[in-house]
């Protein structure tokens, strides 16, 4: 299987993507992720996909980001259906930035002892960032880099598109509950 197959196979919501360039960089944008990260597609649907909530956790990467493409796909549908011209959802954008918001957290992981643990890249330079950078590489227009680099909280502090937003909300309605079981 080459590394372009294996993100498909990761990834099947890319067929979402109506447009070929924007589909083909974002998954070209997950190969060279997956090139320069000791992360194998095998390890995203085992490691934990946060490190904030504890050993414990057991939803993977995967389950998490694809829940959270599926979850802002549906969000952006019944905008799309009931705000219609007053708000319009560029569905492709939306999908390709939901699928690439946490494209660097592979440059953040390291494992030790079979375990995922943030690495020392990860210490100084979070995935907002790393995600931006991989993504430019490939060639990922600047509407879906601004998602990428907005999902987390570093997007607080700009003003956000509309497909960043559901994305953002997306992203933390399905953290915030885990992190939130942690608490006394």
């Amino acid at each position: 299987m080459t590394k372009l197959e294996s993100v498909y196979k990761l990834w099947p919501e890319l067929n979402w993507i109506q447009d070929a360039d924007l589909k083909n960089k974002a998954a070209l944008t997950w190969v060279l992720a997956l090139e320069k990260s000791i992360l194998t597609p095998d390890d995203l649907a085992s490691i934990p996909f946060t490190l904030l909530c504890g050993p414990d956790l057991k939803v993977s990467f995967m389950d998490h980001k694809r829940c959270v493409v599926h979850i802002a796909r549906e969000a952006a549908l019944k905008m799309n259906d009931f705000f219609g011209q007053e708000l319009p959802v560029n569905m492709d954008v939306l999908i390709a930035g939901a699928i690439l918001a946490d494209v660097g957290k592979l440059l953040e992981y390291e494992l030790k002892d079979g375990k995922a643990v943030q690495g020392t890249y990860g210490k100084y330079v979070r995935h907002p960032f790393s995600g931006v950078a991989l993504a430019e590489q490939c060639g990922v227009p600047p509407e879906v880099c601004h998602i990428i680099a907005a999902h987390a909280g570093e997007g607080d502090i700009i003003k956000r598109s509309v497909e960043a937003y559901i994305v953002h909300h997306a992203d933390f309605m399905t953290f915030e509950p885990f992190r939130e079981r942690l608490k006394p």
